[in-house]
């Protein structure tokens, strides 16, 4: 089993480039994690607690339960992933069966910042867009997908988004093997992985 690590802030594009390299390869035995799926349970907390967690925080991150989950894919055993909702800020209680593959591609913006996690990655890719560009795409996004208003994607950039990914998850691009800058469409960064991708499917 592949197991490749891909970070990098909100909005820079991880997303894009992990749909780039499903779509092109057109393989079976591809699948992909995201961290999202491991938000801690939160259902002790009121809806109004819930908005005031910290998600860009490592601490918000089930970290040990997505490690295990990872070793029991190691292990040829599947995972009961669970399944999270930006509406509530919980997981819903469902939880989506996911078999192991040849290659796993594990998506999130703090998943660099876990030393456990970095152990089970062959490949660590970070992605990389400039501040303005991921907080446009941010604006985009939670506005359109997940029925934020404008005031409030501003207020939690400026007092969560911006801080934690300068304490966090912008020094995580140390551990990285590959950097993609994602301002423009980078075809060579992206080919390199498929290739080393077909290697291990092949």
């Amino acid at each position: 089993m592949l197991i490749i690590g891909i970070a990098g802030g909100t909005g820079s594009g991880k997303t894009t480039v992990v749909n780039t390299i499903i779509d092109e390869l057109q393989h079976e035995e591809v699948a992909v994690i995201s961290q999202d799926s491991y938000y801690r349970d939160t259902s002790d907390l009121s809806y109004d607690q819930r908005t005031k967690i910290n998600f860009d925080h490592p601490q918000s991150i089930d970290f040990e339960l997505l490690v295990k989950h990872l070793k029991q894919l190691k292990e040829g055993k599947s995972i009961p992933q669970p399944v999270y909702s930006f509406t509530d800020h919980n997981r819903t209680g469902e939880t989506i069966e996911t078999p192991p593959k040849k290659v796993m591609l594990v998506e999130g913006i703090l998943i660099l910042t876990n030393p456990e996690l970095r152990e089970l990655f062959d490949i660590m890719i970070y992605v990389h867009a400039d501040s303005d560009e991921r907080l446009i795409r941010r604006l985009k996004r939670d506005m359109k997908e997940r029925g934020r208003d404008l005031d409030e994607v501003l207020n939690r950039y400026q007092t969560t988004l911006k801080p934690m990914h300068q304490q966090f998850i912008e020094p995580s691009k140390e551990f990285a093997d590959i950097i993609i800058p994602n301002n423009r469409y980078n075809t060579v960064a992206v080919d390199i992985v498929q290739t080393i991708i077909r290697e291990r499917l092949d």
